[in-house]
């Protein structure tokens, strides 16, 4: 069986099956742009770069700490998470239509989406490569616990594994459990506890041991 977190692009459906495939289009359609003026020569990496380090996961790895100090922060993103990552200055393009998913002793909650690969941008950044493969969107909504091995993740057999189709009207994330003795730990050392995994349910919060 081919590992969930395998390259997606060599899948079949909408997915070239060539890497280079992607790559020299993106390129052509990035030098057209330059070439006409749209783009400048640094925009792509300036982009890229502001969803992988600045609005990318460590946005949710913020929001989830602050939820885990902040009892009544908590509930308020459990009510309406697009208003309350917006307190933290999160939002915009793929922020809209937030949803937070509190896992709980007996249930654990995995995002996938079935249909193409929406994704909430703002507190997740760039989706890997495995998310957005049809394999991936097929297998956890067929048999997501053997899924969430393949990620190292083995859950009681009494959880409850809750698959949540994500879409643009509604962009689920997960918000983990704290992980045990982390009493001590401020909200910048609980943040750093959260990746970009935890929030989509395939991995679980870090241990500080």
């Amino acid at each position: 069986m081919t590992d969930i977190r395998s390259d997606a692009s060599t899948a079949s459906g909408n997915y070239p099956a060539a890497p280079e495939q992607l790559l020299a289009r993106a390129q052509a359609i990035e030098a057209l742009l330059k070439e006409r003026g749209a783009l400048g020569d640094d925009t792509v990496a300036r982009i890229v770069a502001a969803y992988e380090s600045d609005i990318g996961p460590l946005h949710g790895a913020r929001v989830v700490a602050r939820a885990w100090v902040d009892p009544a922060f908590r509930q308020r993103l459990l009510t309406d998470a697009t208003a309350a990552c917006g307190e933290l200055g999160i939002g915009g393009l793929m922020g809209e239509h937030l949803v937070a998913l509190a896992d709980e002793d007996d249930a654990h909650h995995v995002i996938v989406c079935t249909l193409c690969s929406c994704y909430p941008w703002a507190v997740l950044g760039i989706p890997p490569g495995w998310y957005k493969s049809p394999e991936y969107r097929a297998r956890v909504v067929a048999e997501p616990r053997a899924v969430l091995a393949e990620f190292g993740l083995t859950l009681p057999a009494s959880t409850e594994v809750r698959v949540m189709d994500t879409s643009a009207d509604v962009r689920y994330f997960v918000l983990p459990r704290r992980p045990a003795d982390t009493e001590d730990l401020d909200e910048a050392a609980l943040a750093a506890l959260v990746t970009r995994d935890c929030l989509i349910g395939v991995a679980l919060p870090k241990s500080p041991r």
